[in-house]
């Protein structure tokens, strides 16, 4: 087969060796063009060394092209794959840190809350320009697989631009993966059913072997497992008041709830501090910063290891390969996938964007239709619906008082703060971020007239439970620290 793939935000450089290492392993793909394209030249360089290395080793007849040329990337693209963070690791500062001067601690700020609400402000600005030339040089009908977050705005926008779009997020197997280890039972026996709103989706139907697992069964094991019951106590106390357990960690279910971020001396109640994607206040940005220096110490390692042999390399459940296999090959693939709803939940919105079961073949991406979700786990979904249409909304058409008022709605953001605040707060952000936001240029001259004699009080907070970012070198011993209680651990067992 002879196709061609195309990759934006391909600087994203460890997602990308794995996306391109789960392609290769289809022995259909072996003549494909994958088309690498980024801002970061450096980046987009050292990803171009990996894959080529791949291919290379591999003795591929695979293309390999590296560009920061996007439209010419994209040309003639039958598949796009969406991998981008608009305005990086210094926007996402703003995301974090500007909230918590208002009380708002948030542990990865992408998805809603303050700081996944601007964050989609920024990517739906960029994502019409993907999608413009994506219409203008790509395959006709070319399928979009969006791994970007807010997973929901910038699939909601991509498709309203008239784009073919999946949004793609590996939340549901990971919640899999986590519940078959708390049942003790092998990854392949358990069976689940999961529907919602990415990031808020639910395990409406769990077999062990065609055995339903009841929620007190669930409850008992999770509450018995010695790691998380300490890690997920925010999903415990979800499940038991639901009845249904989320696919998402930990730190993310709790900023999109109004519940348990909202008193800063009880946060700690709630999270663990000993993976950040356990509630750590701005874990997410401190994990980014820390991998981000690691790479660039430890290229010439990373580029050694792209030297092994595919034969070696177990594929992952990260959706995109197994959907290009699918749809080029025939061979059908089951998974669960961010699509708009039109009916396939029955109670929620037409017009949202769900997370939901689907089967793909040489037909395309066909969803499972009629899934009603229980009332508590639709109430949560649609407070966060209401959220993502007025954000999007606001990217779209530039409306600053719209894009207050999502904030202000917020599940958590309204637990938190006054309108006063809110509105104090997106004054700020608009400006730390004005250059990603071009929509907004006509809002930030007022913005920042305003700042000059803020309404509210702020402090300087570091949040409830921030970690210090690690070097290097505290990394690295880390590691090896991990590793050798692994291998005690292997030893006394």
């Amino acid at each position: 087969m002879s196709f061609k793939i195309c990759i934006i935000g391909a600087g994203s450089v460890g997602f990308t060796k794995k996306l391109c290492s789960d392609i290769l392993k289809v022995p259909e793909f072996e003549e494909i063009e994958i088309a690498l394209t980024d801002i970061n030249a450096h980046n987009l360089d050292m990803v171009r060394q990996i894959i080529e290395r791949i291919v290379d080793v591999n003795g591929l007849k695979t293309t390999v092209t590296a560009t920061t040329d996007r439209r010419e990337a994209l040309k003639d693209a039958r598949y796009i794959m969406c991998c981008v963070r608009i305005g990086g690791l210094e926007a996402f500062e703003s995301d974090i840190n500007i909230p918590l001067k208002y009380g708002v601690d948030q542990c990865v700020g992408d998805t809603i809350c303050a700081g996944g609400i601007m964050y989609g402000q920024r990517g739906i600005n960029a994502m019409l320009d993907f999608c413009k030339d994506i219409k203008e040089v790509a395959e006709p009908n070319a399928l979009l697989l969006n791994y970007a977050n807010p997973m929901v705005m910038m699939t909601w926008a991509a498709l309203g631009a008239g784009i073919n779009t999946v949004g793609l997020c590996h939340g549901v197997p990971n919640g899999h993966r986590q519940i078959a280890k708390a049942l003790k039972v092998p990854f392949e026996d358990v069976d689940i059913v999961c529907s919602g709103i990415n990031h808020q989706t639910w395990y409406l139907d769990i077999k062990v072997n065609g055995r339903d697992v009841s929620k007190e069964e669930l409850i008992e094991a999770f509450e018995s497992h010695n790691l998380y019951s300490q890690q997920e106590k925010v999903r415990i106390d979800v499940l038991k008041r639901f009845g249904y357990y989320s696919t998402e960690s930990n730190g993310h279910l709790s900023e999109y709830l109004p519940w348990y971020r909202k008193r800063p001396e009880e946060i700690n109640d709630w999270i663990s501090t000993d993976v950040w994607i356990n509630g750590e206040t701005g874990g997410y940005l401190r994990y980014c910063r820390e991998n981000r220096n690691w790479f660039e110490e430890d290229f010439p390692k990373f580029l050694e290891e792209a030297g092994t042999k595919l034969e070696d390399y177990e594929r992952t459940d990260e959706h995109a390969s197994w959907i290009l296999e699918a749809m080029e090959t025939g061979r059908p693939y089951r998974g669960h996938f961010n699509m708009r709803n039109g009916g396939i939940i029955t109670n929620l919105p037409e017009d949202c964007i769900i997370e939901s079961p689907g089967y793909v073949d040489r037909f395309g991406i066909n969803m499972i239709e009629g899934i009603e979700l229980p009332m508590a786990c639709q109430a949560t979904c649609n407070v966060s619906v209401n959220v993502q249409r007025m954000a999007v909304h606001a990217a779209l058409t530039g409306d600053v008082d719209l894009l207050k008022q999502a904030v202000l709605h917020d599940p958590l953001v309204g637990a938190i703060c006054t309108p006063d605040e809110v509105w104090q707060m997106v004054d700020e952000m608009l400006i730390a971020q004005a250059e990603w936001l071009p929509q907004y240029a006509h809002a930030i001259p007022a913005a920042e007239e305003r700042m000059k004699n803020p309404k509210v009080k702020t402090r300087e907070w570091a949040g409830a439970a921030r970690l210090k970012e690690r070097t290097v070198e505290e990394l690295r011993e880390a590691k090896e620290r991990a590793k050798k209680g692994a291998t005690l651990g292997t030893v006394m067992s």
